[in-house]
């Protein structure tokens, strides 16, 4: 292999080096985060006191009684029996029709009385989200999230809106986010989370939704990542032959002794 080839792959690599560099510094440390951290902390579960459990002899009307008052209701996706400030609550999941388009809504019930009732309020939500938690807390902060915060809350996003985000005061700076229509928990999110969560968008090089594997971006650095990778046994190839080269060269060269 001539010398100008010699030197073109080793100019490709550096400068590919360059452009890939700091994007391969923070796939590592991404990646040791990822393998060191604790999922479960993460997710913040080591905060998040049991569910309780309903007596089996408590009494509830059966949910067609709560069906039979949805008449906008075109299908039902799910019937769940749910816990709401200790009282047990139907939640109904079903699809209604608008215009072309089928949208699907959530209906909370008493089950004790089948009776229809509102989303959770305020504080509602807010006794819901310390009720949930392991250790008494004190609120610092309550937001309201509807469709239209959604693009700056990545901390919930592709989950139920409305919410209420309820911050508190706890060293973890933890949120909880309460669906004021499902009238559930619905996440934790704590400090480590936003950490992870900063790295997996760094890892994924998806800076809006965050879980995008196929972006555009993330694949051109994959394939420059790969040239560069190639390139660098290209250039430990050449510069080894030509080593052998060079070496043979002053063997055959050096001057022979008479004994």
């Amino acid at each position: 292999m001539n010398r100008r080839t010699h030197l073109l792959i080793r100019k490709s690599h550096r400068y590919l080096g360059l452009v890939t560099g700091v994007q391969f510094v923070l796939w590592t440390i991404g990646g040791l985060y990822f393998s060191w951290s604790d999922i479960d902390e993460i997710h913040g579960d080591f905060q998040k006191k049991a569910p309780a459990n309903f007596e089996t002899s408590m009494a509830m009307v059966s949910p067609t009684e709560v069906l039979s008052q949805l008449s906008q209701a075109d299908s039902v996706k799910s019937v769940r029996l749910i816990d709401i400030l200790g009282e047990p609550h139907y939640q109904v999941v079903y699809f209604a029709s608008h215009g072309e388009h089928a949208m699907h809504h959530t209906q909370l019930a008493l089950a004790s009385t089948g009776d229809l009732r509102k989303s959770l309020t305020e504080q509602e939500a807010v006794q819901m989200a310390q009720n949930s938690f392991n250790e008494p807390v004190q609120v610092a902060e309550v937001e309201y999230l509807t469709e239209g915060d959604v693009g700056s809350h990545h901390e919930y996003r592709e989950s139920p809106l409305p919410a209420y985000a309820v911050t508190m005061q706890h060293p973890t700076n933890t949120t909880v986010y309460v669906s004021s229509e499902r009238g559930e928990v619905m996440k934790f999110r704590n400090n480590k989370w936003r950490i992870f969560d900063f790295l997996w968008m760094l890892h994924t090089m998806d800076y809006q939704g965050r879980d995008n594997f196929g972006n555009l971006l993330l694949r051109f650095f994959s394939v420059v990542g790969l040239i560069t990778i190639l390139s660098g046994f290209g250039l430990y190839f050449v510069s080894f032959r030509g080593g052998k080269r060079k070496s043979a060269r002053a063997g055959s060269s050096r001057p022979k002794t008479i004994a």
